[in-house]
């Protein structure tokens, strides 16, 4: 099992990052005309939040492949206790599951995906498919990933990874709040009364 999770690990980030970020930025900038990563360069608070996210994924990158082709070097991190062929199926089961989950999300988001908040274009509200069971279906399969990959791989730096980008998210989700209530009013307000930020259960 520990082979396998050595060799799965990179190689499902590579191919969830090729085409949950890569495939679709590619094919929405198609349609609508212009790149829709629209995080700001600037030197403004959100700029930063949006600099320790690419830091934090370059990081994971980093890591896992050095966890592949070192595979001793991370012995010195694990949380042996959470080190069960148990967690790691679970783990690895998680992760499949998120990589399905925002694949559809981004699907059923269509022209409207973009990596950031876009001030100049006004985005329809999705509210149908999975957004009826959350506002954020996106980040929420991005968390589940990473809680999979702390199951699938239980070390120290999987677990720092886990929180930071989780926080980096829920700074992100609130300010995406901010601007959907700014760009859709009331009909967002309901759906936001009626809809959880990450996940309701009916």
């Amino acid at each position: 099992m520990t082979d396998f999770i050595r060799f799965f690990i990179p190689i499902y980030f590579i191919v969830f990052f090729a085409v949950c970020f890569l495939g679709i930025s590619i094919a929405v900038a198609k349609k609508i005309g212009k790149n829709p990563n629209v995080l700001p360069k600037d030197n403004s608070a959100y700029a930063l939040v949006g600099s320790y996210f690419k830091l934090i994924l370059a990081v994971l990158f980093i890591y896992t492949i050095l966890s592949l082709v070192f595979p001793d070097s991370g012995a010195y991190f694990i949380i042996h206790f959470l080190k069960r062929p148990l967690f790691q199926c679970v783990g690895v089961g998680l992760m499949l599951l998120a990589f399905i989950w925002v694949v559809i999300a981004q699907f059923q988001m269509k022209d409207s995906w973009r990596i950031g908040i876009d001030d100049h274009m006004k985005t329809e509200l999705i509210t149908t498919g999975l957004f009826q069971y959350s506002r954020n279906p996106i980040f929420f399969g991005m968390t589940l990933s990473l809680v999979g990959f702390f199951f699938a791989f239980p070390t120290v730096i999987a677990f720092f990874l886990l929180i930071i980008g989780s926080i980096l998210m829920q700074i992100q989700i609130r300010l995406e709040e901010e601007h959907l209530l700014r760009q859709h009013g009331l009909i967002y307000l309901a759906y936001k009364k009626r809809v959880g930020r990450m996940l309701s259960l009916y």
